[in-house]
């Protein structure tokens, strides 16, 4: 049978089941694009499955590592978006506004360039590019253990100098 057909009879036979799994685990009934990815995961990735488990195991364990990855891009998009994408959000904002969106991601590309090349590494594969920790991994030659902490220091550093090139400006304005 052709792997396509083989995806596409799974789908039919799971993809009901997939779908609620991703939503009781996400807690959102909003996961169609999850199923999709998946099963577009299942589809690349069908020449290692070895039939050691059902099928259906065997994509309940793509969906939870889709739903992982998913959590992890979206609380990274959720800190990082404010600061670096919000001037691309709404065009309503005001002169003031603008400036002060673009006063921010200044600060921001500030401290990126300060930290170490590690942190800014990461910050840019992770944050920037979007990549998952095992892309990630794999570029910089490291664990995925090693991108997730070193992500966690680097959003750290750049918080902290945010707040002191912050301290700082206020204390020369005063």
């Amino acid at each position: 049978m052709d792997k396509n057909d083989l995806i596409e009879q799974w789908f039919l036979r799971y993809g009901d089941d997939i779908y609620k799994f991703l939503v009781y685990y996400t807690g959102s009934r909003d996961v169609d694009d999850l199923v999709q990815d998946v099963f577009l995961k299942a589809l690349g990735a069908v020449g290692s499955f070895e039939g050691r488990s059902q099928p259906k195991t065997w994509l309940l364990t793509i969906a939870r590592h889709t739903a992982i990855d998913h959590a992890r891009k979206k609380r990274l998009r959720s800190w990082l978006p404010d600061m670096w994408l919000s001037n691309l959000t709404s065009d309503e904002k005001t002169p003031e506004e603008l400036l002060e969106v673009q006063e921010e991601q200044q600060a921001l590309y500030r401290a990126i360039r300060q930290v170490k090349p590690t942190y800014r590494e990461v910050l840019i594969l992770r944050g920037i590019k979007g990549l998952s920790a095992k892309e990630t991994a794999q570029i910089l030659n490291w664990s995925e253990n090693k991108v997730n902490v070193t992500l966690h220091r680097a959003m750290k550093a750049v918080k902290d100098k945010m707040e002191l090139e912050g301290k700082e400006l206020i204390g020369n304005a005063i």
